[in-house]
């Protein structure tokens, strides 16, 4: 009886209304493994571009129907979202995946690789999940069976976002994260709190990464147009040349990084990705276009080195002559990881994949939208290994290239830590 009595003053004190039993969970996930397996290959055989995600969309509404789940389709133009009602008040938690694919052609020898192909930029290409959305759209699907099923123990809601367009909507459209949140999405269902998981690579199965506050870049596109003067390719100085114009830019853009940014306060990257000019080898073309991205993790830094592109590529054209016009869009900020929620949710995290497999990292210039619903609302972003642990890490394809590969292994713990998330997150919001 003593036992007994003191168990229950543990969990009235914990602020919890029920403990999450991790292995009812993890056996519950074992069970639909192969199909959550088989939805990833559908997904990944079937891949289409931000903002055309139109049968991806279509595939999880009727997976999340045949749960008995309200459906609401066509947000942001092709995004899914799935609310479920638990059998007890409480508070409401969202869960995200995002569903749209890329353009690169896949390589890896896969029986359901993809033969997809689509239009970028006015382009026929490839198209492929080369960044391991489909495996999210697959362990959210399989979470939101997982809770479906304990729908009436859930103290509150569990919103399932479905997002399109995370790779950066088509030119001249809105699309991701951010239309997701000014169509409502947060705040027509009243959610608290958000959850975010991204596969990763080259973390081996099992393993979990976080970092609290800033974990992911902000990502900014910017563009660069050099106008000169067009000439003979064998009179140079009778015109203005853009394109060393343009040579020397892209150093100096370097050279912002290397020599007049303060690195050891946070990281920050600018590449270009692109230069186009010119038509014949003896023309000297009128102006030459560059696009790149900027990638920072402090705000005032950010500023600073927007100035800096602009001062850099203006005065560096001007004395050749020639004239620089720079635009830096309004890209993603930040993906920033609520400490206290980061510190309330790291044992939920720890229980579900083992304490020694939960590995605090640096932060990583790669940027993702999922920051939108963080400047929302309170919220968690995790990366989660998905690279076989036979594999060498420097020998694992990256994300965003054509042998980029995951080992399905890795999505049970995915659909685990998004069903386990929710349900601690509930309990303890519910208890207070």
């Amino acid at each position: 009886m003593q036992k007994l009595l003191t168990c229950i003053f543990l969990v009235a004190c914990s602020g919890l209304t029920a403990q999450t039993d991790y292995s009812q969970t993890k056996a519950a996930a074992g069970e639909i493994e192969d199909r959550v397996i088989e939805w990833r290959r559908h997904v990944h055989q079937y891949p289409e571009l931000s903002n055309r995600e139109f049968e991806t969309g279509k595939y999880i509404a009727e997976h999340l129907r045949s749960l008995g789940l309200e459906v609401r389709t066509n947000v942001a133009h092709t995004g899914v979202v799935g609310v479920l009602k638990g059998g007890k008040p409480g508070g409401v938690v969202a869960l995200r995946a995002d569903i749209d694919a890329l353009p690169v052609t896949e390589r890896a020898d896969l029986p359901f690789a993809s033969k997809a192909t689509g239009e970028y930029r006015g382009e026929t290409v490839g198209v492929m999940h080369a960044c391991g959305h489909d495996t999210h759209v697959a362990m959210l699907m399989g979470a939101a069976e997982l809770l479906t099923k304990q729908r009436e123990d859930i103290p509150g809601t569990v919103v399932f976002l479905f997002q399109p367009a995370e790779e950066g909507a088509p030119e001249g459209e809105e699309g991701g994260a951010q239309l997701m949140v000014k169509e409502g999405v947060l705040s027509d269902y009243g959610v608290e709190a958000a959850f975010g998981i991204h596969i990763n690579s080259q973390t081996p199965v099992g393993h979990v990464n976080y970092k609290p506050g800033g974990a992911m870049a902000a990502s900014n596109s910017f563009t660069i147009v050099v106008k000169g003067k067009q000439a003979h390719g064998s009179s140079p100085w009778s015109g203005v040349d853009p394109i060393t114009a343009a040579a020397q830019i892209v150093t100096g853009l370097q050279l912002i990084v290397s020599r007049q940014t303060e690195l050891t306060k946070e990281a920050a990257v600018i590449s270009v990705g692109k230069i186009q000019g010119g038509v014949r080898s003896n023309i000297i073309p009128e102006e030459v276009t560059m696009i790149g991205t900027i990638r920072t993790l402090d705000e005032d830094m950010k500023k600073d080195i927007f100035d800096k592109i602009r001062r850099t590529a203006t005065n560096i054209a001007a004395s050749s002559g020639a004239e620089a016009q720079v635009t830096i869009d309004e890209g993603y900020p930040v993906t920033y990881n609520d400490p206290e929620m980061t510190e309330r949710m790291l044992p939920t995290v720890q229980a579900t994949v083992g304490k020694d497999n939960v590995h605090l990292v640096n932060p990583v210039t790669g940027a993702e939208d999922f920051s939108f619903f963080a400047n929302e609302v309170p919220s968690l972003f995790l990366f989660l290994g998905g690279m076989s642990p036979s594999m060498d890490r420097s020998a694992a394809p990256g994300h965003h290239t054509p042998d980029f590969v995951i080992d399905e292994r890795g999505l049970t713990y995915g659909v685990q830590l998004y069903a386990n998330l929710a349900m601690d997150y509930l309990q303890g919001k519910n208890g207070k």
